[in-house]
């Protein structure tokens, strides 16, 4: 078992960072928070860290509006790298990562994703599954890789979706589970019990670490 060293990439309120605070700070996650990066310069997700006293800065990504590439890539590794971190988490962040930040840290970036994948990948996913007809939604924590919420499946949990959700109203529900499958990954990752086999993750019933 070891400690994780996360840094947290975020472009929004950071409800999930917030939710590994918490349970950082319950003692129930072996983990810290080394620092925050948001690509928008007043995300929420910078006063969340700052409540914490965890370092946080806004990262330029310009001239990219929608990936992270090129000298934004190359500070956000070094900002990371400064901070000592091993693991990054997604949280909110509204940029397609590149293979430099993927090969800096190999099967340790992190992402969630509100629908249960290989089901409804991008934007806006639960108002795709309403739109679907769908009767079961959910969350995906899963390691990135060089696609778009395709790497292999860590965690997923299941939401029902109701006769009369609305786009808010499932929304919101998933975001409850989504609240517990981030912290939930993480402590299997920091318990050394994840290893991925090609596109299967493993969850080893005690940690090999």
């Amino acid at each position: 078992m070891s400690r994780l060293k996360i840094g947290v990439l975020g472009s929004g309120s950071g409800s999930n960072m917030q939710s590994i605070v918490d349970e950082i700070e319950a003692g129930r996650l072996d983990a810290e928070v080394r620092v925050v990066l948001a690509d928008v310069p007043d995300a929420k997700i910078l006063d969340r860290a700052k409540r914490h006293g965890i370092p946080c800065q806004y990262l330029d990504c310009a001239p990219w509006k929608t990936k992270l590439e090129g000298p934004a890539e190359d500070r956000c590794i070094e900002i990371l790298r400064d901070a000592g971190v091993d693991t990054v988490v997604l949280a909110g962040f509204m940029r397609i990562v590149k293979p430099g930040l993927l090969a800096a840290f190999p099967n340790r970036v992190l992402n969630i994703h509100p629908a249960l994948l290989p089901a409804f990948p991008g934007v806006h996913s639960w108002t795709q599954a309403l739109d679907y007809g769908c009767k079961v939604a959910g969350v995906t924590v899963h390691f990135v890789d060089g696609g778009t919420d395709t790497g292999p499946i860590i965690v997923q949990k299941a939401v029902p979706v109701l006769e009369d959700d609305t786009p808010e109203t499932l929304h919101a529900r998933i975001q409850v589970e989504e609240h517990k499958a981030f912290p939930e990954a993480l402590a299997l990752l920091a318990a050394g019990r994840l290893s991925v086999e090609g596109r299967r993750v493993r969850i080893d019933p005690a940690g090999t670490v």
